[in-house]
C-alpha cells in the first residue's frame, strides 16, 4: 500500500495552497526523518548538457519556489531539483484563491503568478542547505517589469544564479504573468536568446565554469512555432529545452466546476499535449539538444511515453501531489 494514500485525504481536505505550504513546512522540518525512512533509489545516471544526473526523474519548478526544501526533496530520491520561478525582486503573485484541484481529472489549475521571495533569498537558502546534486534554477521577470524590459530581469537573475546553478532555465511560458508568452514569438525570442547566450559566455569566463542554459516552452504552440523555437535553439546553441509548461486550454475538463478558473492546467489532461510537443521537438532537433519532459506524468508508463517521444529526463509536479513520492521510484525502477 502506498503510504501517501493515508495522508492525501488530510491534505485534500484543506485549501490547495494551504496544503502546499503545510507540505513544504513539514518536509523542511522532517527532512532528516524522510532521509532515514524513505527507501533509497538506485542510481541510474543520465549524462546530458555536460552534467551527470543520478537518475532521470527531477522535481519540476513551481513546487519549491524559493529553495526552502532542497534537502527534503533530495531525500525523496529525485535525480535533480529545479527551483523557482525566481524573479529579481520578491513579489506576492496573483490574488488568492489562485490554486484549484480538479480531483476527478487528477489535475490542477494555478494562476500563482511567480510568487517568490526573490533571487537573493534563494541564494541564502542554497548556502544553508546540504544539497550537492544537480540544481536547476528557473528564472523569470517581475510582474511590474514592462515586457520590453524583460531581458533586464533575466540577466539580473542569470548573473546572480550562475555561481550556484547546475543549469539555468528561462521561463518564458507561464500563462500567469501578463504578456510573458509573447517572448516565445519571433524577434522577441531571438533577442532574448541571443542576449542571454552572450551573457552566459561572459559569465563562463568570469567564473571559470560553463552553466548550461535551458528554455521552458508552452504546450499551446503550433507545429510551426515549435519548429521556429527549435531552429533558434540550434542557432544559438542553447543547451536544453523543457516541454512543457501548463496549458491555457481545457482538454477533457470543460464541465468541471473549476474549469472556468483562469490559469494554467497541469496533470493528467496535459499528458498527451506535452508528449506531442516533446515529439515535435525531438524531430526538429534531431538529437542535437536534449529534452526534459514535464506534464501529465502520473505513472511509470506515462514517463515511458515521454522517453519514447524523445525526452532524456522527466520532471514531476502534479503527479507528485496525486500519487506521492513512490512515483519517483516507480519511474526510476522501470528504466
Amino acid at each position: 500500500m502506498n503510504p501517501y494514500s493515508l495522508i492525501r485525504p488530510l491534505l485534500f481536505s484543506v485549501d490547495p495552497e494551504t496544503a502546499h505550504d503545510l507540505t513544504l513546512k513539514t518536509l523542511s522540518a522532517a527532512q532528516g526523518a524522510v532521509n532515514a525512512l524513505h527507501p533509497k533509489i538506485a542510481d541510474k545516471p543520465v549524462h546530458i548538457m555536460g552534467l551527470t544526473f543520478k537518475n532521470p526523474v527531477g522535481l519540476a519548478a513551481g513546487l519549491d519556489k524559493n529553495g526552502d526544501c532542497l534537502d527534503g526533496f533530495a531525500a525523496l530520491g529525485f535525480g535533480f531539483l529545479e527551483i523557482g520561478t525566481l524573479t529579481p525582486r520578491p513579489q506576492d503573485g496573483n490574488p488568492k484563491p489562485r490554486l484549484f484541484r480538479l480531483v476527478e481529472h487528477e489535475a490542477i489549475i494555478n494562476r500563482m503568478g511567480f510568487n517568490n521571495k526573490g533571487i537573493d533569498y534563494f541564494l541564502r537558502q542554497v548556502e544553508k542547505s546540504h544539497y550537492a546534486g544537480i540544481l536547476g534554477v528557473n528564472i523569470g521577470k517581475n510582474a511590474d517589469t514592462p515586457i520590453e524590459n524583460a531581458l533586464d530581469d533575466y540577466l539580473i537573475c542569470l548573473r546572480k544564479a550562475y555561481s550556484v546553478a547546475s543549469y539555468i532555465t528561462l521561463n518564458i511560458s507561464s500563462p500567469n504573468t501578463k504578456n510573458l508568452r509573447q517572448l516565445q514569438q519571433g524577434d522577441d525570442l531571438r533577442h532574448l536568446i541571443s542576449s542571454v547566450k552572450e551573457e552566459q559566455l561572459k559569465l563562463q569566463v568570469e567564473h571559470g565554469r560553463y552553466v548550461p542554459l535551458v528554455l521552458k516552452i508552452a504546450p499551446d504552440l503550433t507545429q510551426s512555432e515549435v519548429k521556429h523555437i527549435a531552429n533558434l535553439l540550434l542557432e544559438f546553441s542553447i543547451d536544453g529545452v523543457i516541454a512543457s509548461n501548463t496549458t491555457i486550454s481545457r482538454p477533457v475538463v470543460g464541465k468541471h466546476v473549476n474549469a472556468h478558473e483562469m490559469g494554467g492546467l497541469s496533470g493528467a489532461p496535459l499528458k498527451d499535449m506535452s508528449t506531442e510537443i516533446v515529439r515535435q521537438l525531438a524531430q526538429a532537433l534531431n538529437g542535437q539538444i536534449p529534452i526534459i519532459a514535464v506534464g501529465g506524468i502520473l505513472s511509470a508508463n506515462d514517463a515511458q511515453e515521454k522517453f519514447e517521444a524523445g525526452a532524456s529526463l522527466v520532471q514531476l509536479y502534479t503527479g507528485l501531489i496525486y500519487r506521492g513520492a513512490t512515483l519517483i521510484s516507480d519511474i526510476v525502477n522501470s528504466r
